[in-house]
């Protein structure tokens, strides 16, 4: 039975000091602030009469709770950016605390809202890792992916279909400000169908039938909403020509292959590129949870070598193979990279069922293995 054990997600405020906690819709940020901070004050601005109030006129926040004990909560605050105002002088001048959720920086930022000039401490929540749940099922997570309600859900591709449809389709659009709605849900299949793949705008634009500038506005629309994220290339070498390019990933694996209309098996040809997929997506929820200032960057020469990811200075490089048996050849591009200056841990995350050890301290390491030496920070010095 797939459950949920306990998120990750750790915030401990001291007294007078705040946070934004951002992250997709449905990644489980009011569920948790409901269950980790009980009778907390929370203003929910998806309720349209408290949005009414609030949008209407700001100052009722000052007016209503400047002399409040306690922290206070103000849920999806991008929905009202004026309030921002109203809580910097409540930290100001009160010293009240605040949790501030959002699913969007966007339209904060494109309205040059007051982000509270570093009164406020940032986290983000991440889709459910591997460490978070029971009855972990890999195959099971490439078809629901890794939103909680997806993930427990009896029928996960309906949930999809409706989160596709409510959310992706229709918030997003309303965020970017544009009416272009085929245009837009054309992009979301084609940037599922190339995600994990360098970024080409050109070909992107041409398959979605826009300019690559507005294209170019798409992508950056995905990383303002937490929906996808761009991990930039290494660039530092000292006898190889690298590539420069970006590559893209959407934030959760059930998504793409949603959007993609693929649902990887161990065996098919889709399943490895799935597979890098989610291993990043425990990587990117160590880095929020644990080192939120770790680098992830992949590795690619211009003759084609290339390993998936490399995790702060060379501390940890990683080649993902969707694969139950590897072999030397599998590490060839890992003894290019190390031609190219020290890496202190090198491994190979796969299928196999025990850790291999090959030529040149390369592991060959079992995913479930890997994410648990991972989050024991055995890779990585903290």
């Amino acid at each position: 039975m797939v459950k949920i054990i306990k998120r990750l997600l750790s915030l401990e405020l001291p007294k007078g000091k705040s946070a934004f906690l951002w992250g997709p819709r449905k990644v489980g940020k009011s569920y948790w602030v409901a269950n980790h901070l009980p009778g907390v004050e929370i203003i929910d601005l998806l309720k349209t009469d408290v949005w009414a109030d609030y949008a209407t006129r700001p100052a009722l926040l000052r007016e209503r709770y400047q002399k409040h004990q306690g922290l206070i909560v103000i849920d999806e605050v991008q929905k009202v950016p004026a309030l921002l105002d109203e809580v910097h002088w409540l930290i100001e001048n009160k010293g009240l605390s605040f949790l501030l959720t959002g699913s969007s920086a966007r339209k904060l930022r494109r309205g040059h809202a007051n982000l509270l000039g570093g009164r406020a401490w940032r986290r983000i929540m991440t889709p459910l890792s591997f460490m978070e749940v029971s009855g972990f099922d890999l195959e099971r997570v490439m078809v629901s992916g890794l939103l909680p309600p997806h993930y427990l859900s009896p029928d996960p591709v309906e949930d999809l279909r409706a989160y596709i449809a409510d959310y992706l389709k229709e918030e997003v659009i309303a965020e970017a400000l544009t009416q272009n709605i085929p245009a837009f849900s054309e992009f979301l299949r084609i940037a599922a169908l190339t995600s994990s793949g360098l970024i080409n705008y050109v070909n992107v634009a041409r398959e979605t039938g826009v300019s690559h500038k507005v294209v170019r506005t798409y992508f950056d629309i995905l990383e303002d909403t937490y929906l996808g994220f761009r991990i930039p290339p290494w660039k530092r070498s000292k006898n190889r020509r690298l590539i420069q390019t970006e590559k893209f990933y959407l934030f959760d694996v059930g998504v793409s292959n949603y959007l993609a209309r693929q649902k990887p098996r161990i065996g098919n040809p889709s399943f490895g590129t799935a597979f890098e997929q989610y291993i990043l997506m425990e990587l990117k929820a160590y880095q929020a949870y644990r080192a939120p200032d770790l680098p992830i960057a992949f590795w690619r020469t211009s003759t084609g070598r290339e390993v998936d990811f490399i995790l702060g200075d060379k501390e940890l490089a990683i080649e993902v193979k969707g694969s139950s048996r590897i072999h030397e050849g599998d590490a060839s591009s890992m003894a290019v990279l190390s031609e190219d200056g020290p890496v202190r841990k090198r491994c190979i995350v796969c299928l196999e069922n025990q850790v291999r050890h090959l030529p040149g301290g390369i592991e060959a390491i079992p995913w479930q293995q890997f994410i648990e030496r991972l989050w024991s920070n055995e890779f990585i010095a903290l």
